[in-house]
């Protein structure tokens, strides 16, 4: 009797969970391409010029289709012209500004996005990203505005703080999902409000994280030499943690692909009970797969607090990277650089929204609103596949 003669069938669940995570890459492609798709049709009917021209669209057809152009050409290049380069600046310096913008929000998306594709990939599903940042950032930001260390030693040590601030608090699922078997869904959700009302707490508390002399429920702001550095002056707002994500990134990608332990952590995703009975020991594999991911996710926090907001932060400094994080995984379909491309379209999206907004008055809930669609087709591939009469993929064999 061989090994999968003995396992049983993963759950439901975690069938779906990895269908979806381990759908091919030109899915993913053509899902961002229909969610842009449905933007455009939002962005049309949402546009005022567009309903009236509809009024009379039988007598003038051309009114209405041009101003369906005008609105969805307007809004898609004002997206790009802010998250890309514009090019309405005569020097190519301030053109580019916008690239680094996007690369400056992609930078915790990456980092947390990499935390929770590695949980996908052991068969686990961490949305826990809030409160995993919640506690690196407070790490992090103590270490940077309390203690006066020498110059990079300093910055390493909040950097290191943050991380295992986070390690520990993703930790704690995998602890308990080892030990009692409690989901770590539910632990992960749990743990995001109390890490929430305790960092609410100690940011109004003083001596804590509070600004001495404030009543805002802020921390002081980060000293010089625990600031990451920017990377190209201080024209830009992109620092050198994007660089430390893409060094990550290469890691992780080594560690699930190159590792023994990495093949652990497929082991067990594929078939925890298969990897029970080969000898493989499932619950410390939940726990260090936690730690690890808690790790990822921590340095988004990291990356927020020692980064983007040095001048002090409050209890709403995840921004909601931890949610959509998640998004970022599935659409990289849980491979490192995957998500690590993922993460740059979504940073892209951060950025240009609000250029779209300015410039077009396009909301910028319809950027949102095409993120969800993203999600929503990598979740149906039958969709897509029917839509572009893609062929069924393959069975794999049983060899």
């Amino acid at each position: 009797m061989t090994a999968t003669d003995t396992a049983t069938p993963p759950s439901t669940s975690e069938s779906v969970l990895r269908k979806i995570a381990s759908g091919s890459v030109l899915l993913s492609l053509l899902s961002v391409l229909m969610a842009f798709v449905v933007g455009a049709i939002l962005i049309a009917v949402t546009d005022p010029q567009v309903r009236e021209t509809a009024g009379y669209f039988f007598s003038r057809p051309t009114d209405m289709l041009s101003a369906i152009w005008d609105s969805v050409w307007g809004a898609y290049s004002a997206l790009f012209q802010g998250s890309v380069y514009n090019f309405r600046r005569p020097r190519f310096a301030d053109g580019i500004r916008p690239l680094t913008e996007t690369l400056t929000f992609a930078t915790p998306l990456i980092a947390a996005g990499l935390g929770v594709a590695l949980a996908f990939r052991v068969g686990m599903f961490n949305i826990g990203g809030r409160g995993q940042m919640l506690i690196a950032a407070a790490c992090a930001g103590y270490v940077g505005f309390t203690f006066d260390l020498p110059p990079y030693v300093h910055l390493i040590v909040a950097i290191l703080a943050g991380v295992v601030g986070g390690a520990l608090w993703g930790g704690i699922a995998g602890l308990l999902r080892a030990r009692t078997g409690a989901h770590e869904v539910i632990v992960t959700i749990m743990l995001n409000y109390v890490a929430f009302y305790l960092i609410s707490y100690l940011l109004r508390t003083p001596g804590a994280l509070q600004a001495p002399g404030s009543n805002n429920p802020k921390t002081p702001a980060m000293m010089d030499d625990a600031i990451l550095p920017s990377l190209f002056g201080s024209k830009y707002s992109l620092h050198w943690g994007f660089v430390l994500v893409i060094a990550v990134t290469a890691a992780v990608w080594w560690l699930l692909e190159r590792s023994s332990v990495g093949f652990r952590f497929r082991v067990v995703g594929e078939n925890a009970s298969a990897a029970r009975v080969a000898g493989i020991k499932v619950e410390r594999v939940y726990i260090y797969a936690m730690v690890l991911s808690g790790a990822l996710v921590g340095l988004a926090g990291v990356a927020q607090v020692l980064g983007t907001v040095t001048t002090g932060f409050s209890a709403d400094i995840d921004a909601g990277i931890g949610f959509d994080a998640i998004t970022v995984a599935l659409l990289g379909r849980s491979r490192p650089w995957g998500v690590f491309a993922a993460g740059i379209l979504f940073g892209a999206f951060k950025a240009g929204g609000f250029a779209m907004q300015a410039a077009e008055s396009i909301p910028i809930d319809i950027v949102l609103v095409v993120q969800s669609v993203i999600v929503l087709f990598i979740a149906a591939p039958p969709l897509v596949r029917a839509v572009f009469r893609l062929p069924e993929p393959r069975a794999k064999g049983v060899s």
